[in-house]
């Protein structure tokens, strides 16, 4: 029955994404021009841009936005026991971001965090801490210091890279019972279950999934039928394919998404699954710079290849597929822009729009309807 509806979902897909502005909500690192959070509106209809406004904050690497879209979460990703979490309150007549306040994220460098549907609490993963910690938020949007900081221990294969855990990510799955944790120290997916009253996290019955030794668990995401998940390795490029029940992840498959005849530095970051369902793109960084483009069966969760995208750029710490599925935007961090692409819904195939935004060290994109 979960298929059906999806299927039925996705057949209605073209009328419910109708041409709309977005404000597409920039995170930066502010060690060179950049000074905080950018705000631009995308038209989804022609793929332009233009300006809207900044709000200032120290290395907002990665963004969350509730689900109210009332308020946005950045990390403030910076060491020496400064790493914190940042509460915004989003104005959308305006576009403008209000600063409420901030709280320690637990740990040093903090690169990723997420807020749950209930718009309760916020989870932050802390890189060089090899920690994550669990914020509350009150019904105004302000974050609460720490409910609990939980230290992993462990390390990997690379003695240079897995001295020690390093969080990359932590991940609500869709139904919100349980917590997904990239350990790229360690090789590791960690799972926790989750009290949405509480706050209370424990370690699932299968507490980790072992990834590739020397892998480096990064990012991941969900497919939109909620049966399978899916793992960037940044260490080694490969993307894992899982199929997903209840806090339980089942191998399905280990895939490369860098070129076969590649002989450069590797460094993937970034990937996500298309709105309908049909294809997932990953990005590679190193010398690579490009997205590779997989093909999605719906009935094994498996991936085909069908082709790499240069992002034509430097560095794709991070991009993005607009709301409507017509476009992805590559925020490409060491060539200072965001290039835009318009994607084909029959191939998945992805085609230069010529359109690009200007921003120094873009590295978080992320969206608003503007009405």
């Amino acid at each position: 029955m979960k298929k059906l509806l999806f299927n039925l979902f996705m057949m209605t897909l073209p009328v419910l994404a109708i041409s709309q502005e977005y404000y597409l909500l920039i995170g930066t690192y502010t060690s060179g021009k950049s000074e905080g959070i950018y705000v631009y509106k995308f038209n989804s209809a022609t793929g332009d841009t233009s300006f809207v406004s900044m709000a200032p904050v120290s290395n907002p690497s990665y963004l969350a936005v509730a689900r109210n879209k009332k308020y946005v979460y950045s990390v403030m990703e910076d060491g020496e026991d400064k790493g914190s979490v940042a509460a915004f309150e989003f104005d959308k007549k305006t576009g403008t971001l209000k600063f409420l306040n901030k709280q320690s994220s637990g740990g040093d460098h903090p690169c990723y965090v997420s807020i749950n549907e209930s718009g309760k609490w916020v989870t932050v993963a802390n890189y060089s801490g090899g920690n994550f910690s669990l914020l509350g938020v009150s019904p105004d949007g302000f974050l609460r210091s720490a409910e609990r900081t939980i230290n992993l221990s462990g390390n990997g294969p690379d003695k240079q890279r897995q001295d020690k855990p390093h969080v990359h990510s932590t991940v609500f799955d869709p139904k919100e019972k349980h917590l997904l944790v990239q350990d790229l120290g360690t090789d590791r997916i960690n799972v926790y279950t989750f009290d949405d009253k509480t706050g209370e996290l424990k370690e699932a019955k299968k507490p980790y999934v072992a990834a590739n030794p020397g892998g480096g668990p990064r990012h991941i995401d969900f497919h939109p039928n909620g049966d399978y998940v899916y793992l960037m390795e940044e260490m080694s490029g490969h993307v894992n394919a899982y199929a997903y029940n209840k806090g339980n992840l089942q191998f399905l498959q280990t895939i490369s998404a860098v070129k076969a005849d590649y002989k450069g530095a590797i460094g993937s970051a970034d990937l996500h699954v298309s709105p309908d369902g049909k294809f997932l793109y990953a990005s590679n960084r190193g010398d690579e710079n490009d997205i590779a483009i997989f093909a999605i069966d719906r009935s094994t969760g498996k991936l085909t290849l069908k082709g790499h995208q240069s992002v034509l750029g430097r560095t794709p710490r991070n991009f993005s597929i607009d709301p409507t599925g017509r476009y992805l935007l590559s925020a490409n961090q060491n060539s200072n822009d965001i290039v835009i692409f318009k994607r084909d819904p029959e191939t998945g195939l992805l085609i230069d729009t010529g359109k690009k935004i200007l921003i120094d060290k873009p590295v978080c994109l992320k969206w608003i309807a503007v009405k």
